[in-house]
């Protein structure tokens, strides 16, 4: 079970190395994923904002970190 386990980890890394990167990127035009997420305002979704408001996420990676 633990072989297993481990194979199929490293077979799931091996794909997302090999995978392109521009497979992730969305490009002008296309529509954002639906999501959920936590925020200092509560949890928000972006489907709240559909065909109401513009949206501009901005993410802020270790910002709260002693990086």
């Amino acid at each position: 079970m633990k072989k297993t386990v481990t194979r199929m980890s490293l077979l799931l890394i091996l794909c997302l190395l090999l995978m392109p990167a521009t497979s992730f990127a969305l490009s002008v035009g296309d529509k954002a994923p639906v999501f959920t997420t936590p925020s200092s305002q509560g949890e928000i979704s972006l489907a709240d904002y559909e065909g109401k408001k513009h949206v501009v996420l901005a993410l802020y990676f270790a910002v709260f970190t002693s990086v």
